[in-house]
């Protein structure tokens, strides 16, 4: 599959918004880091707005899914919160459609933002299909056969 930007995550409405753009490989065809992901993480409103480079983990994409589930019930979420990314907290508000969505860059800057965002209906839905494409696009093809031990997966089935 042809590999371009894709938004994982698109939470914006007319005013406010967060988007996780994933940019391509880390380390493409490097064992280490193969699997690890380029992306932006850009926040925008009439007041602050900015942007922050990350990079994702097989495991945050795990975690992404965990995450959704969690929105879906209408409960609070907190995403990316081990310490070498900024974090993403997403909490819906009830309030027509309403989530407030907070980055907190602990790691670099320490800074705070924090957004109202208007959710289109069916966010979650297209959240899933969103995570889908990326993981279409750029499939884990690297496995760890034991700690700190990764291989190529072999995908000749």
């Amino acid at each position: 599959m042809g590999e371009g930007v894709l938004e994982l995550i698109h939470l914006a409405d007319e005013e406010n918004g967060l988007v996780v753009k994933v940019l391509g490989r880390h380390r493409a065809g490097a064992l280490s880091g193969h699997d690890y992901l380029d992306a932006e993480l850009v926040v925008t409103s009439g007041f602050a707005g900015g942007s922050l480079a990350l990079c994702l983990l097989p495991e945050d994409l795990d975690d992404w899914v965990s995450a959704l589930d969690s929105l879906a019930a209408g409960q609070e979420i907190c995403w990316m919160d081990g310490g070498r990314t900024p974090e993403v907290v997403i909490q819906p508000s009830g309030q027509s459609g309403g989530a407030v969505v907070t980055v907190k860059d602990h790691p670099a800057s320490g800074a705070w933002v924090r957004i109202p965002v208007r959710l289109a209906e069916g966010w979650v839905s297209d959240h899933r299909d969103r995570l889908e494409r990326v993981r279409q696009t750029w499939p884990s093809e690297v496995e760890e056969t034991s700690p700190g031990v990764s291989v190529w997966r072999d995908h000749r089935g």
